[in-house]
């Protein structure tokens, strides 16, 4: 079956909810193969996909019509195909253009954010990402709820692990405090996840779990979107970090931990932590700590372009303008230093403070700033599998994962950029985007 015949066979389940997840059953011919774990792709080989799952990978000159049956293909000979890649970072749940107003997060209910938070699900999908980390929300609810809806089969979207609500200290940045509103005036479902001294955190913490989260978020020092916060200072105390991880790794989760500042970095990575978030203000310590422990860095190297610009044209408040331009800089100069060093860095963006389905061009500027395109390719694929928890399952193209598959026409690994047009998206083996006829 050509790619225009298949493109009609399927349109109905492309455009329609629901539909059941990981059972789809597809043969992929692919030109090229990035796999996300070797060094080099593979070339003219089809992926059978039966299940949902990955059951082989096979010279396509040993495929043949009749060993096919019944099973489509999807005859990629023209693109390079690569593992469904993965945002360690986003906030699906969340919209850029809010961070203007804060206070809207006081206005709108669970249900409205559930909404906005299914159109940002498909549009990170359809961009490429196949598995993404939510990394915390305002509003406590809707992330656990897109989650579950995503894997009923009712909503389009990434696998997603989600981390609920902050953990922060009163006026942190977790804490969603705006000047002029009284913290007694501020709903109390926006601030679910405040606490201070290690037996709050410990009780916030294991609440969180009880509430169904995969993994818990910390907000370790100030931060660059938040009123009052400065991002090199300390908020959270070793003693309440340690207390964090204690009770997510009791329970098989992971922790990620916002921390800009030097100090805050290496006190997390010495409690325990698995990512470090954002790492604006690295020095060269705490990179030879992160290298040591091996834990992880999802630095978010593109946003601060956008926010520079469009944050500024959208009127965000003049104190987030000035902590990003103090941490952007900073933060791609640690990128270069940690990457050079060897310490693991995974793809996180922190999408929502940029539109949803953008993900991608962070790309460029991970290869700008010292890695390779298959290097950056591996921290969006089996590197961020791995401090994911789903090394198993997803990252890599391999029998027995996941059929999580995309595809771009050309050769990312000339051209990074080239992952910004992703054109065909398949999970579980089901297809959820094609080129246009």
């Amino acid at each position: 079956m050509n790619l225009l015949l298949l493109a009609a066979a399927l349109s109905a389940t492309l455009s329609a909810a629901p539909y059941s997840p990981d059972s789809g059953s597809l043969d992929v011919r692919c030109g090229a193969l990035i796999d996300g774990v070797a060094a080099q792709p593979r070339r003219n080989v089809v992926v059978r996909i039966r299940e949902g799952r990955v059951a082989s990978i096979e010279a396509a000159a040993r495929v043949s019509r009749t060993s096919r049956g019944s099973i489509p293909t999807l005859d990629l000979a023209g693109y390079t195909c690569l593992p469904g890649l993965i945002e360690m970072h986003t906030h699906i749940t969340e919209l850029s253009e809010d961070m203007s107003d804060l206070t809207v997060y006081f206005r709108r209910t669970p249900e409205e954010q559930l909404v906005i938070s299914r159109r940002n699900a498909e549009a990170t999908l359809l961009a490429g990402f196949t598995s993404a980390r939510n990394v915390g929300a305002y509003i406590r609810g809707p992330d656990i709820a897109l989650r579950d809806a995503i894997n009923r089969g009712e909503v389009v979207g990434p696998r997603l692990q989600v981390s609920g609500y902050y953990l922060t200290i009163p006026g942190g940045g977790g804490d969603l405090l705006v000047p002029g509103v009284p913290a007694a005036e501020t709903p109390e479902n926006v601030r679910s996840g405040i606490a201070k001294g290690p037996e709050q955190f410990r009780l916030k913490a294991q609440r969180a779990i009880d509430s169904g989260v995969d993994l818990l978020k910390i907000i370790a020092s100030g931060a660059v979107l938040a009123y009052g916060g400065v991002p090199g200072e300390p908020e959270m105390n070793p003693e309440e970090i340690a207390v964090v991880v204690q009770v997510a790794h009791a329970s098989g989760r992971k922790v990620a931990a916002h921390a800009h500042g030097a100090r805050s970095i290496k006190e997390a990575i010495r409690a325990g932590v698995d990512t470090i978030e954002h790492a604006s203000l690295i020095d060269d310590e705490g990179i030879a700590l992160a290298r040591e422990q091996k834990v992880a860095l999802s630095m978010d190297v593109y946003n601060g372009d956008y926010i520079d610009s469009e944050g500024r044209a959208q009127g965000w408040p003049e104190e987030f303008l000035r902590k990003n331009t103090e941490t952007t800089e900073a933060q791609r100069q640690g990128f270069t230093r940690a990457h050079a060093a060897g310490v693991p860095i995974v793809f996180g963006t922190d999408a929502g403070v940029y539109p949803h389905g953008l993900n991608a061009r962070q790309f460029p500027i991970m290869v700008a700033r010292g890695m390779k395109p298959i290097e950056a390719i591996r921290a969006a694929t089996s590197v961020s599998a791995l401090y994911m928890g789903w090394g198993d399952r997803v990252g890599h193209i391999t029998p027995g994962n996941f059929g999580d598959l995309i595809a771009v026409k050309g050769d990312p690994l000339a051209d990074i950029a080239l992952l910004q047009s992703v054109a065909v998206v398949v999970k579980g083996g089901l297809v959820f985007k094609l080129p246009p006829p």
